[in-house]
């Protein structure tokens, strides 16, 4: 979907769609829900993850996510590794990826000497016991499953976690001091929405995963979520074509004067809004997706600068943006105005279809 070749530029449009140039997250939600998954199998990375792409978060602000507000939660997702989600996401990408978890668990534990059925009764265990006793952590699961003559030692406590959360029926939930306890599904965070149907799942991992990660093609996507190529193609192939036209930007207000200027063209005489680019605020282009790529038409000549940030745009969490962002001054934008634009107060520019 995107031809990954000019490696500076893929450089700072992946740092703009990470969070760690440009605008910064104000919320723990606003950040995770950008990247879609985070890495936590180390909780303290995790984390570090999240204050880095924000401004004026803490660490008890995660652990109040995950602990309070249940609007967190961290799960065996993707490629078979912890990751921290909003709860809202955890339902369809645990729809999409959770078989293929299970089933490597699975034979991992009948190579680890566990026999199919110890590993039955064990999963048991642990999700009838997050039902009834609430919260636990695993130190504490693993002590109820040895006394119940259930296999723990090693690696296949882990193993048996894998395939009870593959099961839909667990999950890491609230802070317990230093550890993270699992929870029942139902109980922590209720009962599932209305399931995707396959295709409609892979576009919105397509369209999630570039709206943190772009630029980024099929193998990027494929290797990140831990899907087969194919899937990543059908995903990627579902959204290429997407445009929503009646962006906000150009309805809110009497006049459209300080953003379209002297291209009032635009906004055809039927009222029909052209995609437009924008720089520094203002309309300097329109674009298109004729097979799937953007291509841009300049109104105004524009500094090179400018139309190489044009090649390499990215999708966000609503699907109707192409973003961009970098600090002003990396765009020649300055407070005083001068520079290659004009005047900027907001810390970011952006471009963007309408």
């Amino acid at each position: 979907m995107v031809d990954v070749g000019r490696d500076e530029q893929v450089v700072v449009a992946r740092l703009a769609s990470q969070m760690l140039a440009g605008l910064p997250g104000t919320s723990v939600e606003g950040v995770v829900g950008r990247l879609l998954a985070v890495q936590a199998q180390d909780g303290r990375g995790a984390r570090l993850s999240v204050r880095s792409r924000s401004t004026g978060l803490k660490v008890a602000d995660v652990d109040r996510a995950l602990s309070y507000d249940r609007s967190l939660i961290v799960s065996w997702l993707n490629r078979g590794t912890l990751h921290l989600v909003r709860t809202e996401d955890y339902w369809w990408l645990h729809q999409l990826t959770a078989p293929r978890l299970a089933r490597g668990s699975e034979t991992r534990l009948r190579q680890l000497g566990v026999a199919p059925a110890q590993s039955a009764r064990g999963v048991d265990i642990i999700i009838k016991t997050l039902a009834e006793a609430g919260a636990q952590t695993r130190e504490q699961l693993r002590h109820l499953l040895q006394r119940l003559g259930v296999p723990t030692d090693g690696q296949v406590i882990v193993h048996l976690l894998v395939v009870a959360t593959a099961t839909g029926a667990v999950v890491r939930g609230p802070m317990a001091g230093a550890d993270q306890a699992f929870v029942s599904v139902a109980h922590w965070i209720g009962t599932a929405p209305r399931a995707l149907d396959s295709d409609e799942a892979l576009a919105r991992l397509a369209r999630r995963y570039l709206a943190g990660h772009a630029p980024a093609g099929a193998a990027d996507l494929a290797k990140w979520a831990g899907l087969p190529l194919g899937d990543a193609h059908k995903g990627l192939a579902a959204i290429a074509n997407e445009v929503v036209p009646f962006d906000p930007l150009l309805h809110g207000w009497a006049s459209r004067g300080p953003f379209v200027g002297k291209h009032a063209n635009v906004v055809t005489v039927n009222g029909i809004f052209r995609p437009v680019a924008l720089v520094g605020g203002r309309v300097v282009a329109t674009w298109g997706l004729p097979g799937g790529r953007v291509t841009v038409s300049p109104l105004e000549p524009l500094p090179a600068f400018f139309r190489d940030v044009f090649e390499w745009p990215h999708v966000d969490a609503h699907g109707g943006w192409l973003i961009f962002r970098l600090p002003p001054a990396e765009l020649g934008i300055h407070p005083t105005g001068d520079g290659a634009g004009p005047a900027a107060g907001p810390r970011t520019a952006t471009r963007s279809c309408t």
